[in-house]
């Protein structure tokens, strides 16, 4: 696994950890419970990181696996049925560990390159079986390895310029020309593509030229485990929120892309019209540029709904289910979004979701059944949307019972058995070249 400009050891909700961060570690247990032994490289970003941070396997009993035999499995044991194998996180040097934006990476790919191919020297021959990069920047770095090694690259775009320029946000700066070329040579080159629905299987072959036989969709997977619904009042309670008020969620990064600022004017709208005001809750961080949250602040202060507004820091998954409980609806106002996994996750909780109808966002939402597609980002159509929704008791409930039977056929390890086959038909492709 190649994911170049962001760690699944991350926080996701801050700077540039997102939906990818829990997409490449949900994808990489989930491989590793069928017996892959899954290997994860991405950049080191701080001098006190270690080389390699070993996530540790199971035995066929869910033992944490002993050393030895750990060992074992690391140095190229056959994997026993039932074993779950380590998982490795490799932090390669490239370029200075702090002070790098994402858009001064390209300028990193070599040095990144080269520690990739230097930890593979020091494996036996023929060690790795297939290339898996995530997003644009690691689809560089995939395309040499897979070429030095003859094996397989294996691509997820993630999100893609084009359809991100084609959505900007007022004063949104657009993706640069070189990102789309770097984009359409990884898809040149992959042996295979993964969507995560097949609206961006689409966009693959129509934006990109992609080969539409090495297109696969496969939708990315949720800890069913985890995410679970349960008491609201309790979770408000662990959480030190108002019983009797209705709470708004925004769950992500903070940042135009995202669309927060849309539901600070919808809450103004609501104000000016007389109705009732939610609380709106945002957790998450800055992204994009470091003035993001305050900018967030100051709009609902011009817009005199301040106090409805609460901004929190990102938490770690164990503690989020407890805040998608607590809300009555998250709410994903994107002006882009390849999937949109905080919507997958919310309603595996049981809370419905409102949803800009773009992108993938269109799948993981089922209108009327799950929560409600809203269509644009005018502010006066959200706060019709929310007021509707935090309306009617009864109808909410109905939506998120739905929402977790939508949200069953979101699973890791669906996903990662639909991956490994996906990775067959990578082989064959290649052979065949």
């Amino acid at each position: 696994m190649l994911s170049v400009h962001t760690s699944p050891l991350d926080q996701p909700g801050i700077g540039d950890a997102g939906g990818m961060n829990v997409y490449v570690s949900g994808l990489s247990h989930a491989l590793a419970r069928r017996g892959a032994r899954v290997e994860i490289f991405t950049r080191a970003t701080s001098s006190a990181l270690p080389e390699t941070v070993i996530l540790p396997g199971t035995d066929a009993d869910g033992r944490v696996l002993g050393r030895e035999q750990a060992r074992a499995i690391l140095l190229g044991d056959e994997v026993d049925v039932g074993v779950v194998p380590p998982v490795l996180v490799h932090h390669v040097a490239a370029g200075p560990f702090e002070g790098l934006d994402k858009t001064d990476l390209p300028g990193q790919l070599c040095a990144m390159t080269a520690g990739v191919l230097r930890s593979e020297a020091a494996r036996a021959a023929g060690w790795y079986d297939v290339v898996h990069s995530h997003y644009w920047l690691s689809g560089q770095v995939g395309w040499l390895a897979a070429d030095r090694w003859d094996v397989p690259l294996v691509h997820t775009m993630h999100t893609m310029a084009r359809v991100k320029n084609a959505a900007l946000a007022p004063g949104d700066a657009p993706e640069p020309h070189g990102r789309m070329i770097g984009e359409e040579q990884v898809v040149a080159e992959a042996d295979a593509l993964i969507a995560s629905t097949d609206a961006e299987a689409r966009d693959l072959v129509e934006l990109y030229g992609a080969d539409a036989d090495r297109v696969h969709t496969v939708a990315p997977g949720v800890d069913l485990e985890l995410f679970t619904p349960g008491d609201r009042a309790a979770a408000r309670a662990r959480l030190g929120l108002d019983q009797t008020r209705p709470v708004v969620l925004f769950a992500g990064r903070v940042q135009p892309l995202k669309g927060p600022d849309v539901l600070v004017h919808a809450l103004a709208v609501l104000r000016a019209s007389g109705r009732p005001v939610p609380d709106l809750v945002v957790l998450g961080g800055p992204s994009g540029r470091p003035t993001a949250v305050r900018e967030l602040v100051a709009l609902a202060a011009a817009s005199g709904v301040s106090e409805h507004l609460t901004i929190r820091p990102p938490v770690p998954r164990p503690a989020l289910v407890d805040w998608y409980r607590a809300a009555d609806v998250v709410a994903m106002p994107s002006r882009s979004e390849s999937f949109g996994l905080v919507a997958a996750e919310a309603q595996a909780s049981g809370t419905p979701v409102l949803a800009a109808g773009v992108g993938g966002l269109r799948s993981v939402v089922a209108d009327g059944v799950s929560g409600r597609l809203v269509a644009g980002h005018d502010a006066e159509t959200w706060a019709d949307a929310i007021a509707e929704m935090l309306a009617d008791d009864a109808a909410r409930a109905v939506l998120g019972h739905g929402a977790r039977e939508h949200a069953q056929r979101f699973g890791w390890d669906v996903a990662a058995e639909a991956v490994l086959h996906v990775y067959d038909a990578a082989g064959e492709h290649r052979t065949a070249r």
